[in-house]
Order: C-alpha cells, then sequence, then structure tokens
C-alpha cells in the first residue's frame, strides 16, 4: 500500500508541476526577471502552494503518527547556518541560470532526456558531492 500512496503522490506531485508551468524553463526564468518580462503567474503557483502546506500542517501534525508512517520526520533545527546560505545561494543560482529546480527537472527528464541531461548530471554530481562532504567532514 505505501509503494501505491507514494506512487500517487509523484504522479499529482509531476503533474501539478507540469500543469503549473513549472517545467518550462523560459517561464521559471521570465518569473525571477523582475525587471524584464517579468510572468508573476508561478509566483502565484508558489503562494498556492504554501498555502495548501500551512493548511495542511494544522490538520496533519495534530495527529500522533502519519497513517502510512511510523512518525512525522521534521526538521530538528530551525537555526540559520553558513552552509545553509550557502546552500540556498547555490541552490538559486542553479535555478535562475537553468530555469529548472530538482523537482521539476526530474518530473520532465524522461520527456526531453538530450536538452535535461547536462542539468540532471550536475544534480547528482552535486548531490554524491554532498555526501561526500557529509562523510568526511570535519567534526
Amino acid at each position: 500500500m505505501r509503494l501505491i500512496i507514494a506512487f500517487a503522490s509523484g504522479l499529482v506531485f509531476s503533474l501539478g508541476l507540469i500543469i503549473s508551468g513549472m517545467t518550462n524553463p523560459a517561464k521559471v526564468v521570465n518569473c525571477l526577471d523582475l525587471a524584464g518580462a517579468w510572468d508573476p503567474s508561478l509566483a502565484l503557483v508558489m503562494g498556492g502552494a504554501l498555502t495548501t502546506t500551512m493548511i495542511g500542517y494544522r490538520l496533519i501534525l495534530p495527529r500522533r503518527a502519519p497513517v502510512f508512517g511510523d512518525a512525522f520526520h521534521l526538521p530538528e533545527t530551525t537555526a540559520i547556518t553558513p552552509q545553509l546560505i550557502v546552500g540556498s545561494m547555490l541552490f538559486g543560482v542553479g535555478w535562475g541560470l537553468s530555469g529548472l529546480c530538482p523537482g521539476p527537472a526530474v518530473a520532465v527528464l524522461p520527456m526531453s532526456l538530450p536538452a535535461i541531461l547536462p542539468f540532471a548530471a550536475g544534480l547528482f554530481v552535486g548531490l554524491l558531492a554532498y555526501q561526500g562532504y557529509q562523510q568526511h567532514k570535519p567534526a
């Protein structure tokens, strides 16, 4: 049952990304270009996602555990660290340069493999580099 729920969740997420236009790099870049051809439609999509999340958290977190899990997995800290700031900056620069963030990139991977392959390769190399850093970082 968990696999079916995970598949359905991924399918709904992917369809939402595609229908909203978040898988179109030009639309994303236009949303980030406040001084040029600004397109606020994705800001509305993000606002809708934040609103849905806020309502969902209020309804779900009072429960003892998720329906298909043993416990909720929430962040253990809310500290703003240099790693968080640098990671956020790198994410933002990558998003602005490519017009894609990881979720939409994975969603469109099968549909546009040759065009998205360099981004996907960079994404996975970055993930591996982070894992290597985490395993060997000084205490």
